[in-house]
């Protein structure tokens, strides 16, 4: 079970995974050896990646959409493969509602994301699909986030 200071220093970790652990000791004033000692405990079970979000657009990458899909049952296997090894998809959920996934895409342009739907459409023969264009991000990864907050999150 993890106790308030490692919900402290996973809040920490959240906010800026690549502060200093002299820093976050400070701040929490915990000592360094037991941040050290409870992230590498919580490695590859709590804490299963450490990771840097991107703004897209700068990269060129302007379209963004989660899409809902509803696979044909014999070719639902296959199809959550395809998504797996797609690089225009950034996260992949299995779902409910109806849906059997919903993927988080990302493309340079409208037409590429229209491109690869039909690509879909032909080769797997979607049954259902629903499409939410991203405008823009208001709130992005920030829950759990704020070590002076974890009181009224838990």
């Amino acid at each position: 079970m993890l106790n308030k200071k490692d919900l402290q220093i996973i809040a920490s970790l959240r906010k800026n995974s690549r502060q200093r652990l002299t820093k976050i000791s400070k701040n929490l004033k915990i000592p360094v050896s037991t941040i050290f000692a409870r992230i590498k405990q919580n490695e590859k079970t709590l804490l299963l990646q450490n990771t840097t979000l991107l703004d897209f657009s700068y990269l060129g990458f302007n379209t963004r959409a989660h899409i809902f899909f509803k696979a044909k049952e014999a070719k639902k296997k296959e199809f959550i493969d395809y998504l797996h090894l797609n690089e225009n998809v950034n996260s992949l959920y299995k779902v409910n509602n109806g849906f059997d996934c919903m993927a988080e895409v990302v493309f340079k342009n409208l037409k590429h994301l229209e491109d690869f739907l039909e690509k879909i459409d032909i080769k797997f023969g979607i049954k259902k699909k629903e499409v939410h264009y991203i405008l823009d991000d208001l709130k992005r990864e920030k829950f759990f986030s704020d070590p002076e907050t974890i009181d009224l999150i838990v």
